[in-house]
């Protein structure tokens, strides 16, 4: 029996819980088929075949849980286990990597072929694709074990890494129509503000001491859920359309309160935005997490008395606007262009 373990699911994980068998003993699965659904601390994963064959073995039952590296899957044959790594290389003749991998490199457009990799065994790891994907820009990677020790160490790793400072400023949104969607004006307001202030929409590596510009806007949005903080990332948003902006960012959210991202959802955020204000508290200093270089916090709408172009006294709605940066990457000026910008778009 030719046994396929379960591969590496990225992120540090070391365990997952099987949700729902795809395939059967008996079946035949072709090669990156679907077998099985697992779930992790962070979303749920469809793990596919790592080659054609006939299944003669499942390894577990939904509800089980186990760990990387052990026993999945087995397959009628007597061939070589190709370990936890979904691929076969003499096989397939192409880069070895893991599902989480493979759809990060989908996600960023990477050509596997094209990445360098580093992890045992030459396997190409998650750090490998995003230094192909931002032209050999390395970051330091963190060990991940949970939606609530994730968000620890990216914090411990942002406090210590980030040169951070923060602007703040107020949006007069009197004029918004009732049942406007904030989350989505203010996600509109960060495209084109990194349009017009591209520095802001960037990654950048401390070791190298090098900043890559984004072409794309891939839209971190901070989700709070009672296990901890998830940030799904909204691609290329700037290509969505207005009208659709609001239902993009309600699916989104909705995947990630019910833990059903996939895992390249989960990463390669080129700028982030935090909502915090729905819950409460009006300014803030919102944590840059590295590679990126800026992200946006709002807060609670409030109405305060500002006076209008006639020179009156008004009570309008405001909405309070914090914009933390990486002072290392970016300058105060480029911040203040930035969140003028955002200002702009939510006024107009």
């Amino acid at each position: 029996m030719r046994v396929f373990h379960l591969p590496d699911l990225g992120e540090g994980l070391q365990e997952a819980e099987i949700v729902e068998w795809h395939v059967k003993p008996g079946e035949t699965v072709e090669s990156d088929k679907p077998m099985v659904s697992v779930e992790t601390d962070k979303a749920i994963v469809e793990v596919p075949a790592p080659f054609g064959g006939k299944v003669e073995k499942l390894f577990g039952a939904p509800g089980d849980k186990i760990h990387v590296g052990a026993p999945l899957v087995g397959f009628e044959g007597a061939a070589a286990d190709t370990g936890t790594v979904v691929g076969n290389l003499e096989a397939r003749a192409e880069v070895k990597a893991t599902p989480a991998v493979r759809a990060l490199a989908r996600s960023l457009n990477v050509d596997l072929a094209t990445v360098e990799p580093t992890g045992p065994g030459s396997t190409a790891t998650t750090e490998d694709v995003k230094r192909a994907a931002r032209g050999s820009l390395p970051i330091q990677a963190n060990v991940q074990k949970g939606m609530r020790a994730t968000m620890a160490r990216n914090m411990a790793t942002a406090h210590q890494e980030v040169a951070a400072v923060t602007v703040m400023d107020d949006a007069d949104v009197e004029h918004w129509p009732k049942g406007t969607s904030a989350l989505a004006r203010l996600a509109q307001a960060v495209v084109a503000a990194c349009k017009a202030e591209p520095g802001l929409n960037a990654w950048y590596d401390a070791k190298a001491g090098a900043r890559a510009l984004r072409e794309q806007v891939d839209l971190g949005i901070a989700v709070d859920l009672p296990d901890g903080l998830l940030v799904p990332v909204l691609r290329n948003a700037h290509r969505v359309p207005a009208d659709k902006l609001a239902a993009e960012l309600e699916q989104l959210v909705e995947k990630a309160r019910s833990r059903s991202l996939s895992p390249e959802l989960l990463r390669g955020a080129t700028v982030t935005l935090s909502n915090f204000g729905a819950i409460g508290g009006r300014y803030a200093s919102p944590m840059v997490v590295p590679p990126q270089v800026a992200i946006l916090g709002a807060g609670r709408i409030m109405r305060s008395p500002v006076v209008t172009a006639e020179g009156e006294l008004a009570a309008h709605r405001m909405l309070p606007l914090s914009l933390t940066f990486d002072h290392r990457a970016a300058t105060g000026g480029e911040a203040a262009r930035f969140l003028n910008a955002v200002k702009r778009d939510l006024e107009s």
